[in-house]
């Protein structure tokens, strides 16, 4: 799989499918491309789609400590080396963080915005002692299993977990959080520590459209509807019984959404 650098670091990306159009995916934190999986195979029979791990998680180069500002210069040149125009861009949670700055910031780069379960605003300060401590012991252990616990739990709706149609999921999801290196803890305290964009907003002229699982516990759905009033002329879809990673937990759902999104503007 290839590497590009970019803002001096060596990024892994995956680079599938034909199509005039180019969908880019970015992943939310502690996570992957891989939480693309679904969307990728759906899509890539009709359009090119890039999606990449952030510098310090995946396959991509560890390099720190780096803030929110820096993750979306990595986007933008990525997409201005990869790619001969704009973008639709597709943001999960740290991906949208990414997202809604280079909406703002470079408005050439992005044809139109997709953003899953995220947040304008900074981290919530009651959530910061709970971050802060699973992050401490992430930098001296690693994501050992009672992280990991803790984390699914933040990441997945109840529904999901509890349901035991997806124990085979779960256990695979589990383990791509225990396969975190302890040097992420760069990302997270990019993530915790990041800083509101809230009035940068009314800079985003794109086509928008925003996605959250009516479980969400990261990025409770008040954020979503606030991102939607704050960007002009922007859709909010809710999905049932999902929670903060519905790319995973609601596939066909979030598939279809996208599909239909991107079928309106190609």
């Amino acid at each position: 799989m290839p590497q590009i650098t970019v803002n001096g670091v060596d990024i892994f990306y995956t680079d599938q499918g034909f199509g005039d159009e180019t969908i880019v995916f970015s992943h939310g934190l502690l996570w992957s491309h891989k939480m693309f999986a679904d969307q990728i195979e759906f899509l890539q029979a009709r359009f090119r789609v890039i999606a990449y791990d952030h510098r310090g998680q995946g396959q991509s180069q560890v390099a720190g400590p780096f803030d929110m500002d820096t993750v979306a210069a990595d986007a933008a040149e990525l997409i201005g080396k990869l790619c001969d125009g704009p973008v639709h861009f597709v943001g999960l949670s740290m991906g949208g963080f990414v997202g809604m700055r280079l909406a703002a910031r470079f408005p050439e780069l992005i044809k139109s915005l997709i953003l899953l379960g995220t947040s304008a605003n900074s981290e919530p300060v009651e959530n910061l002692p709970k971050y802060k401590t699973l992050n401490g012991i992430v930098k001296w252990l690693g994501v050992v299993p009672p992280v990991a616990s803790k984390v699914m739990k933040i990441m997945f709706a109840d529904s999901w977990l509890n349901n035991p149609l997806n124990a085979q999921k779960i256990d695979f999801w589990k383990s791509e959080l225990k396969a975190n290196k302890r040097n992420v803890t760069g990302a997270v305290e990019g993530v915790i520590y990041r800083k509101g964009i809230e009035h940068e907003l009314g800079s985003v002229t794109c086509p928008t459209m925003v996605i959250v699982g009516d479980e969400d516990v990261a990025t409770k759905p008040i954020k979503s509807k606030f991102i939607q009033m704050s960007i002009p002329k922007s859709k909010l879809h809710r999905i049932i019984g999902a929670g903060h990673s519905s790319s995973i937990e609601k596939p066909k759902e979030v598939n279809r959404l996208i599909g239909d999104w991107l079928i309106e503007r190609s």
